[in-house]
């Protein structure tokens, strides 16, 4: 990465009573393909549907029905792993997992134990201005969801949704190289971003496409020995992700020092108490008597087709910012807020194109994106298209305009709607640049203030003030420049 420096991890450091200890994090990120139809069914994904709508007798594990995969889903998988950097698999296998819980139709689960379809990747982790860290990413596998079980429905009962049942997740699994709550969270958004970029999963936490299992661990600082790990179930929330990470470290840290041992098991985060509890003791691949999925043969994918997908990768964030700060000349700080969504980023383009890319951000950052946050409105959903932004900036480039006006016009345009050139032709707001014209406003004002001016020959500072009364009594249409400089000149400053 340009402008980027590679660092070695900062553990988050814990005081114990005994000594320091450190954490060692890693992630099981469960990210729902974006496919109109499930991994092993025709069924709809739509999310909202009525309970028990978007099931046919494949999802529902009538006898008879088997699988057949879904082509899409598996490109969306390969497209991922390039996107991630990773290995992609020629040859897959499907495994069942077998575990029996009500939500589960068929008594197991399909997925990728032993052969998955995407290997080691990377993610690259900034976790703080100018310098980034490598997550490595162990695999990616693919597999089909469970339901949804509802228990506060009815204080006697509880009830099943299938819709979410057989919808296709990619599991992106990382290696224990996470050191912080912190960098936790900078890397899901990261990974996230990735794969909003690339079309594959939508990142909707809120409503479940992406939650992770967080895997901690502690040990004493310096150590290079793994501790026994709890992982911390469906996590949808990097804010309590950090949450649950700082509780469980600390949590394991007080059993150590207390001469106890940390038992492997699965844990659940109660966002109430800022706790985490026992849920189950850990299952290892041999509880879940895994064995290869004799409905479905082995998955195997030509190198022609990876390539064709691989050329249709987009320009990726941790590129684009780079492009950003060396052809625009922005920021790192700005290329990465303007990188941060793919919608943005084609925004900033557009507008800044032929223009000076410095100022198309700031106006992008700054004003845009403020009434966007104030509107509660995405990029898509902006009254100010790229192509009127840019059209205002060239107004202000052209000096036909000053700020002050070039901003009263991206109100009208923002509420009304409008060309920003017509606007400002309607309206008469073309800046006063008529030297004459100009230099008449300004003695007008210094003979109506003459105590003023007495004080701006004897403090220059105060010579600001007759800008301001210029401005005003020009009704902001004079260049302020020009003004500021007759001011002086007729001041004698």
């Amino acid at each position: 990465m340009d402008a980027i420096n590679s660092m070695e991890p900062e553990p988050k450091t814990i005081a114990g009573a005994k000594g320091d200890w450190e954490m060692v994090i890693g992630l099981e990120v469960h990210a729902q393909v974006s496919s109109n139809a499930k991994l092993f069914s025709g069924s709809s994904t739509e999310f909202g549907a009525e309970p028990n709508s978007n099931v046919d007798f494949v999802d529902a594990a009538m006898p008879g029905m088997l699988p057949v995969i879904n082509e899409f889903c598996v490109e969306q998988a390969v497209r991922t792993g390039i996107g991630l950097k990773a290995k992609i698999n020629l040859r897959s296998e499907f495994d069942r997992k077998n575990y029996f819980y009500p939500d589960l139709p068929q008594g197991y689960q399909i997925s990728q134990l032993y052969h998955p379809i995407v290997g080691e990747g990377e993610v690259i982790v900034e976790t703080k201005q100018g310098f980034a860290r490598r997550i490595r990413i162990e695999h990616l596998h693919l597999e089909q969801d469970a339901g949804k079980s509802l228990h506060d429905l009815d204080p006697n009962c509880s009830f099943v949704d299938l819709n979410r049942t057989g919808v296709a997740l990619m599991e992106i699994v990382s290696y224990p190289d996470i050191r912080s709550p912190e960098e936790a969270a900078a890397y899901i958004l990261k990974l996230r971003q990735i794969l909003r970029y690339l079309g594959t999963c939508d990142g909707n936490m809120q409503n479940g496409n992406l939650r992770a299992d967080v895997n901690v661990s502690v040990r004493p600082k310096g150590s290079d020995q793994l501790g026994t790990r709890c992982e911390i179930k469906n996590m949808n929330s990097t804010k309590f992700i950090q949450q649950a990470i700082e509780f469980e470290a600390r949590r394991q840290v007080a059993i150590l020092e207390d001469g106890g041992e940390v038992v492997q098991e699965t844990r659940l985060y109660d966002a109430g108490s800022g706790t985490t509890r026992s849920m189950r003791s850990k299952e290892e691949a041999h509880d879940y008597r895994y064995f290869p999925c004799p409905d479905l043969l082995p998955l195997e994918i030509s190198r022609d087709w990876v390539d064709e997908i691989a050329a249709g990768i987009p320009e990726l964030p941790d590129e684009k910012k780079s492009r950003f700060v060396r052809e625009y000349g922005v920021t790192p700080y700005d290329a990465d807020v303007l990188a941060a969504e793919a919608e943005s980023a084609a925004f900033f383009e557009e507008a800044a194109a032929g223009r000076d890319g410095k100022i198309a951000a700031n106006w992008i950052i700054n004003e845009l994106f403020g009434r966007l946050n104030k509107d509660g409105k995405t990029v898509s959903e902006s009254p100010v298209s790229a192509a009127r932004l840019g059209s205002l900036l060239d107004l202000l480039a052209s000096k036909e305009i000053s700020g002050k006006i070039a901003k009263d016009v991206f109100d009208i345009a923002w509420n009304e709607g409008g060309d920003p050139a017509a606007i400002v032709k309607e309206r008469g707001l073309k800046q006063v640049t008529d030297e004459d014209a100009i230099k008449s406003a300004v003695e007008k004002v210094l003979e109506a203030n003459p105590g003023q001016v007495e004080k701006a020959r004897a403090n220059p500072k105060v010579a600001g003030w007759f800008v301001g009364q210029v401005m005003k009594s020009t009704g902001g249409k004079a260049n302020p420049s020009r003004v500021s400089e007759l001011v002086k000149e007729l001041l004698g400053l």
